[in-house]
């Protein structure tokens, strides 16, 4: 007997555990104090792919009886980067606007001194922060965090989704996709 699974709640546990362990990864960097260093983030791209094949897996197996095609394997990972985008920009508009309202001015100043070491003019330096002092608030770095996880989450997940694919014979499995 074939059930219908319904891939936004069967997901949503799967986007908490990455979304929890999101907060952990940017709780340590800012704690560390590595907040404008970027090898971490390049590092924790890896970690998000192997927690995503893991996970997506996880779903395979469990619900879908060991068998996922490309696209449900691809819309459960887009699904779970959604819940984890919605829950790390509730937790970024958090951190930049009560835990540490400074961090966004250290940022922008950081930003000035990388555009003062390439060389650029005082005075495409000045209205590159301008741009950025408006762009630099918590509700918009919480918008725009949801559109970059969600733009990596694809792009994760078309990766991803070809390496957890499993589909049977449809002439030998009674429960064809």
């Amino acid at each position: 007997m074939e059930q219908n699974v319904n891939p936004w709640k069967t997901n949503l546990m799967n986007g908490l555990i990455l979304g929890m362990i999101g907060i952990v990864y940017t709780l340590v960097i800012y704690f560390l104090d590595l907040t404008m260093n970027k090898l971490p983030s390049y590092a924790f791209l890896l970690v998000l792919i192997f927690i995503l094949f893991y996970l997506l897996k996880s779903y395979r197996d469990n619900f879908l009886h060991g068998m996922i095609s490309y696209g449900q394997a691809l819309g459960a990972g887009v699904i779970i980067f959604f819940y984890y985008s919605i829950i790390m920009a509730v937790f970024s508009y958090l951190l930049y606007a009560i835990i540490d309202p400074d961090l966004t001015g250290i940022m922008i100043a950081a930003t000035e001194e990388q555009l003062q070491q390439r060389g650029m003019a005082q005075s495409q330096i000045d209205a590159a922060m301008e741009i950025q002092a408006k762009i630099m608030k918590p509700a918009i770095m919480a918008l725009i965090s949801i559109f970059g996880n969600m733009f990596y989450g694809l792009i994760i997940s078309l990766i991803v989704s070809a390496f957890v694919r499993k589909e049977g014979n449809p002439l030998i499995d009674t429960n064809a996709q």
